[in-house]
């Protein structure tokens, strides 16, 4: 399946980590504007803040700063963040939209010093696009060819002092040189669910919500370790609240609205309940490989991959292993099955990955 047909797949989840169509308004209005409102990613902030503060003291601008860790941890808004505390504009783009060295030659000519130029999917730069970006990242130079064959010549243009901020969620497919040029790299890891609980608080005040610790709490322990995902459940509760509930979002208008959702306790939907009943009631556990595993929950293989299993593997629900992908003990039990007793053997010497305390 195409990376567009995957993006679908993962989009028509309520669990998504990825921004919906319809959402960029909302969180746009949600997003904070400075450290002072920025809840988790403790050790990634300290450091930002260190570097901002003493590369306004110097008068300098900000080294190029990588942001990468899964969809939904908030590396735009840190973009965001980082410009309004450098007092400095900023220019937002995406790796698909700059298509060709002359789009970026605009984007570069159009900064004044130390504005900081965002760019999302940075992994997914063209290679000549990359090309002439090496300059501009480490001489603040852009190197342009006019005229073609005997008669071409190469000028170069000086461009203002500038930030690039580079944001992905597959550090693994940036290229080493690309990699190389950022002088800073900070990776996002999953909310702790005290942090979910605060985000969740923040977010009803500045919507108008009524919500109770207790409802907060419920809705941050099914949003995945996800800020994005417990904004997203947060608005569907309300709904539920305010049509069947007492109006305000409690606990047990929390829990019911996620029944209603079929969103369980650990944030698992049908979708991720049927890959693991799947692998339990065809497949004996596994192991099973992933082309016949997609075949049997009628999904492409790369969906699979990179939309369900993720999550999967950090609950620890499912290993990848030489032979294929198993089913482990805490997945039947979340099924309310009793485990195969040599899964019992096996993973009492190997606790799950996540345990949706943010660790990882």
């Amino acid at each position: 399946m195409s990376r567009k047909g995957d993006l679908k797949a993962e989009d028509d989840r309520l669990v998504s980590a990825r921004a919906a169509a319809d959402e960029g308004n909302v969180e746009t209005g949600l997003r904070p504007r400075s450290f002072a409102d920025y809840i988790g990613q403790g050790e990634v902030v300290e450091r930002l803040k260190i570097f901002i503060r003493a590369a306004l003291e110097r008068k300098e601008p900000l080294d190029h700063v990588l942001l990468y860790g899964p969809p939904g941890l908030g590396k735009t808004t840190l973009a965001y963040v980082i410009a309004n505390e450098m007092k400095v504009g900023l220019r937002v783009t995406s790796g698909p939209a700059v298509e060709r060295p002359g789009d970026l030659a605009a984007i570069l000519t159009n900064l004044s010093d130390f504005d900081v130029l965002f760019i999302d999917e940075v992994h997914r730069l063209s290679r000549a696009v990359e090309e002439i970006l090496y300059p501009a990242m480490e001489e603040f130079a852009l190197d342009i060819i006019i005229g073609r064959g005997p008669s071409a010549r190469s000028i170069r243009l000086d461009l203002p002092r500038f930030t690039l901020i580079g944001a992905t969620t597959r550090a693994g497919q940036l290229t080493s040189p690309m990699r190389d040029r950022f002088g800073v790299v900070c990776r996002l890891g999953f909310y702790e669910e005290r942090d979910l609980v605060r985000i969740v608080t923040r977010s009803a005040a500045i919507l108008g919500i009524e919500l109770d610790p207790e409802g907060a709490l419920e809705i941050a322990r099914r949003s995945r370790g996800t800020p994005r995902v417990a904004n997203r459940l947060l608005r569907r509760v309300r709904d539920y609240a305010q049509v069947k509930g007492p109006g305000r979002i409690t606990a047990e208008a929390a829990r019911e609205g996620l029944r209603l959702l079929e969103i369980d306790e650990l944030g698992l939907d049908p979708v991720d309940r049927r890959l693991i009943a799947t692998m339990a009631d065809k497949f004996g556990g596994g192991p099973v490989g992933l082309d016949t595993l997609s075949a049997a929950v009628s999904e492409e293989a790369q969906t699979v991959e990179d939309v369900y299993e993720p999550f999967l593997l950090q609950l620890g629900f499912i290993k990848r292993t030489p032979r294929g992908r198993v089913l482990t003990a805490a997945a039947y039990r979340h099924l309310g099955r009793r485990p195969p007793a040599r899964l019992v053997r096996e993973d009492a010497a190997q606790p799950a990955l996540w345990d949706g305390t943010g660790g990882e």
